[in-house]
């Protein structure tokens, strides 16, 4: 139950195409929500879990990316997966950026998102419930009716024993994928192409019953697009103002 884990991967490579026009001139993780940068919301909560390496992926404006992490991370070992040359997806990204990853498991967060804790840091949770005899990914769900901002109809079903399916056909799923997970590099192998999805390793996982997830606890806000960022900004206020 639970093993030290030093590591954390940033996916900051996309475009952000969801947040135009905004991201003309910026690249998403540097959008701002209450005055803070996506990117370091999640910083900060890698910091306060004491997670003190991190991986990040660059492609779309990378420039940017490198000089603010120059001036926001510097407390941190920060090393930079380039993208540069070809924008790999998700499950291409992981696979270029493996050989800087040191830690196995380790965790791997979206850059576009925005959470809150009740109580105890979701990293800490996340790290305190990983298994290793019985999981290749760990997934931080919310459920999909306070899936703040989340435009799609839930991604996967959860058991009793925390086991994750995906949603079927046209029917809701019961929780939203937060962006935020734990992987094991015994998946992270034999991949297609230079360029694919994440969703090709959680399929494989899912299939052999080691697909698992978690609940958070806390508020959580989908930032994709230009109109979450006030609704986001308006809820996180009046949560503040309990």
């Amino acid at each position: 139950m639970g093993k030290h884990v030093d590591t954390a991967m940033i996916m900051a490579a996309g475009k952000g195409t969801r947040m135009m026009p905004l991201t003309a001139e910026r690249p998403k993780p540097l959008i701002e929500v209450g005055g803070i940068a996506l990117l370091d919301h999640v910083l900060d909560h890698l910091r306060d879990a004491g997670i003190g390496k991190i991986v990040v992926n660059v492609h779309y404006l990378a420039a940017q990316v490198e000089q603010h992490l120059a001036a926001s991370a510097s407390d941190l070992n920060v090393r930079i997966s380039d993208e540069r040359d070809l924008l790999r997806d998700t499950g291409g990204g992981l696979v270029h950026a493996l050989p800087i990853i040191s830690d196995d498991p380790f965790l791997c967060v979206n850059a576009d998102n925005c959470w809150t804790n009740a109580g105890e840091n979701a990293i800490s949770r996340l790290i305190a419930a990983w298994h290793d005899d019985h999981m290749d990914v760990l997934m931080l769900l919310i459920p999909l009716e306070v899936a703040y901002n989340s435009q799609g109809v839930g991604d996967f079903n959860m058991d009793e024993n925390g086991q994750l399916s995906r949603r079927q056909g046209d029917l809701p799923a019961n929780y939203v994928w937060t962006g935020i997970q734990m992987l094991s590099k015994r998946l992270i192998v034999d991949p297609p192409a230079d360029v694919f999805s994440t969703n090709l390793f959680w399929d494989r996982a899912i299939a052999e019953g080691r697909c698992m997830g978690i609940v958070h606890e806390g508020l959580w806000f989908d930032v994709g697009y230009p109109a979450a960022i006030a609704a986001t900004e308006a809820r996180l206020a009046e949560h503040r103002a309990g």
